[in-house]
């Protein structure tokens, strides 16, 4: 099992520059477990949940955008390989890092590690809002539901 990787985010200059943010709303600390999800603990007091293999699936890599769009289009669309798994195991973050002072970037065991998540982006995706169902459609599936033990 993986150790969480976690660090608390020194937020920048209040006002929040993030098209789609509430200003101001800044993640306080994170906590990665590679193995399971990235919980976010945000400046205003929400809490999110965002299982490894969502937010693989919601990457808002160009390649990935791309994928999702040719998915919405053609459901028989062949999936390159590689894209959301491993092939040999299941699907893990393996590591994260800041960017700048507005996002995070994900690298996962797929291979997969440009996208860049922003605040925005991670509060417009958030599994655990009711009237929310992301980006691209459906919120995560049964097997992939936030575990609230975390």
């Amino acid at each position: 099992m993986h150790e969480p990787i976690r660090f608390q985010h020194a937020p920048g200059p209040e006002g929040g520059d993030d098209e789609g943010a509430s200003p101001g709303v800044r993640p306080k600390h994170m906590d990665l477990k590679k193995d399971k999800a990235l919980t976010i603990h945000w400046s205003d007091g929400r809490v999110s949940i965002y299982p490894i293999a969502y937010l693989r699936k919601l990457s808002p890599s160009a390649e990935a955008k791309e994928l999702r769009k040719e998915m919405a289009r053609n459901p028989l669309t062949v999936l390159p390989a590689g894209a959301g798994g491993t092939g040999g195991g299941p699907l893990t973050a393996e590591g994260i890092e800041m960017v700048g002072n507005y996002a995070v970037r994900l690298r996962f065991s797929d291979g997969h590690d440009t996208g860049i998540y922003s605040w925005a982006y991670l509060r417009q995706i958030d599994p655990n809002q009711p009237d929310k169902s992301g980006p691209q459609g459906p919120k995560p599936e049964v097997g992939e539901a936030p575990d609230k033990g975390i």
